[in-house]
């Protein structure tokens, strides 16, 4: 079992920055592939990026790439996602996931854990 527990979410303004963190314990982190997901209010859960195990492969959905960046600390068992230039429509609850059988997945189905999200609100 492993668990995730993301933390950095809050308000901040159109074209600011922040940081989302992803601390993961009860597994040995560098055995996971990490990605993050995001749900918008009555949207489907959706995939945002991810990494996989050594950290450098990595995938963006076409709606983030260029401005967000996830990373990973093996050292610190933790994932990162930095989101720059954020837009109103960012706004969603974020979700860190675990995944320990592929090298870097895309779908909601090839992750195993999953953390309980924090929010992002962006405004105009």
């Amino acid at each position: 079992q492993a668990q995730l527990v993301e933390s950095g979410g809050g308000l901040v303004q159109a074209g600011e920055s922040l940081t989302l963190s992803c601390l993961v314990s009860g597994r040995t982190f560098i055995s996971c592939a990490m990605g993050w997901f995001r749900q918008a209010p009555g949207k489907e859960r959706e995939f945002v990026a991810a990494i996989g195990r050594s950290g450098v492969m990595t995938s963006y959905a076409d709606s983030v790439k260029g401005r967000f960046t996830i990373s990973r600390d093996n050292r610190k068992n933790t994932a990162y996602l930095r989101l720059n230039s954020v837009k109103p429509e960012d706004t969603a609850v974020y979700y860190c996931a675990a995944d320990v059988k592929h090298l870097i997945g895309r779908t909601i189905s090839e992750y195993d854990y999953w953390g309980q999200g924090t929010q992002v609100t962006v405004s105009s």
